[in-house]
C-alpha cells in the first residue's frame, strides 16, 4: 500500500486538506496528528479533498468525525469533497452523510463554505 500523504491549502476562511492514499488503522494516527498540527478544528471551515482516497475504514472515519466535532464546537464546519466509491459507501452505511456535507468537487465545497456565512477565523 502506498504511504498516506497529506497536504493543505489555506484559503481565506477555508482550509483544504488533501488526503492521498488509503486511510485505515495503520495510518489513522498520522492523519490525526496532521490535523492537530494544522489546527484544522480551530473554528475554520475545513474541506477534505478525498479524490485520491480509494479506501477508508472506520478508523479513518473516526478521525474525520472527531475533526467535524471539533470544528462544530468552534463554529466551523467540515465538508467532504470528491469522495470515491468505497469511502462513499462507508459514509452511506454509517449514516455520516446525514451529518457531514458532501460535495462532488472541492470547488463546490469551498464555494458553499464561503457562501454559508458560517464563522471562520
Amino acid at each position: 500500500m502506498p504511504p498516506l500523504t497529506l497536504a493543505h491549502q489555506l484559503l481565506p476562511g477555508v482550509t483544504v486538506i488533501v488526503v492521498t492514499g488509503e486511510v485505515d488503522a495503520t495510518n489513522r494516527d498520522q492523519l490525526e496528528a496532521y490535523l492537530d498540527e494544522q489546527q484544522a478544528a480551530a473554528g475554520r471551515q475545513v474541506v477534505f479533498d478525498l479524490s485520491r482516497v480509494p479506501f477508508m475504514d472506520s478508523s479513518g472515519l473516526h478521525v474525520l468525525l472527531m475533526c467535524t466535532t471539533g470544528c462544530a464546537r468552534n463554529g466551523g464546519t467540515v465538508r467532504l469533497a470528491a469522495v470515491q466509491p468505497l469511502p462513499a459507501r462507508l459514509f452511506e452505511i454509517t449514516g455520516v452523510l446525514a451529518h457531514v456535507p458532501v460535495h462532488d468537487t472541492v470547488e463546490d465545497a469551498v464555494t458553499t463554505a464561503l457562501a454559508s456565512g458560517e464563522r471562520s477565523i
